[in-house]
């Protein structure tokens, strides 16, 4: 098993910066899969028993300046390993100004990804800073749990309105609930609510626009012929949505949600070579 990369574009090395200061701000633990062609950030939450899912997938080509990868074995030629993102992130920190970043699959006290940044000198005698990141290797028998999850068959699906329009939202809502109510039709409309004993609150986003899923242009996955007006909805913990929110720094060209009537709140973040899917449970 071997795994070594090199960042030299600056601009990569700040958009691969931002994808993982992204992942580390929605979970403490996850698996960084690793093939030719792509990197994986997977956190591989049971929806079913109230965890979420994260799924952030990056075309390697258009961040890495060399990638080499040898997998377990030649049928089988992937890496995973569970990682601490903050650690990454704390990493990449430091390199921001960096001539070049190389990252490499070691192993010292343990197995370790270890990240090397040449920083800029004034004397012809290079600076390299270098930390070590304690990585632990998934074996085989276990990849299966950390596949890409389907795409649920949805009710509805939607574009979202401005990223910083909704925090704002669901920032004020959070002082006053635990909950959140995210209801939405295929006519673009979707709510915002949320409804306690003590106060009642909606905010309405109109004109969205709803992606075209098939081939003909229509939402494929919903329901044959489905009432437009219909609202499909998933009442969600608020700090959930409000950590999602809050954590990403991938600036999306294209942010839509899709809604699995009651059960799940699916968000999508696209932008160039990043995709970013985020499944949170639907509470009762």
């Amino acid at each position: 098993m071997k795994f070594r990369a090199k960042i030299i574009d600056v601009g990569c090395l700040n958009h691969f910066t931002r994808v993982v200061n992204t992942v580390s701000r929605l979970t403490k633990a996850c698996v960084l899969r690793l093939t030719c062609d792509h990197l994986y950030f997977v956190l591989s939450g049971r929806v079913a028993s109230g965890g979420v899912s994260m799924w952030c997938e990056l075309s390697q080509g258009n961040f890495f300046d060399e990638f080499q990868l040898e997998g377990v074995s030649a049928d089988a030629n992937e890496i995973f390993l569970e990682v601490a993102p903050e650690n990454l992130s704390r990493a990449l920190k430091t390199a921001q100004n960096a001539k070049s970043v190389k990252i490499k699959l070691t192993k010292k006290s343990c197995p370790c990804l270890t990240l090397a940044a040449e920083l800029p000198s004034l004397s012809s005698v290079s600076r390299v800073v270098t930390h070590d990141i304690p990585v632990d290797v998934i074996p085989r028998r276990l990849w299966h749990d950390f596949r890409e999850p389907q795409m649920p068959d949805f009710d509805v699906s939607i574009y979202l309105p401005p990223l910083k329009t909704m925090k704002s939202v669901v920032d004020r809502m959070k002082n006053l609930s635990n909950y959140l109510v995210l209801e939405a039709n295929l006519n673009g409309e979707m709510n915002l609510k949320i409804d306690t004993d003590l106060v009642s609150v909606t905010t309405h986003f109109k004109e969205l626009g709803n992606p075209p899923w098939g081939d003909d242009g229509s939402q494929s996955s919903s329901p044959a012929h489905r009432d437009p007006d219909l609202m499909a909805e998933a009442r969600v913990e608020i700090r959930k949505l409000q950590q999602f929110l809050t954590g990403q720094q991938v600036n999306p060209s294209r942010a839509m949600c899709n809604i699995v009537d009651r059960r799940i709140l699916h968000l999508i973040f696209l932008h160039e070579d990043v995709s970013l899917q985020y499944f949170i449970p639907a509470v009762v």
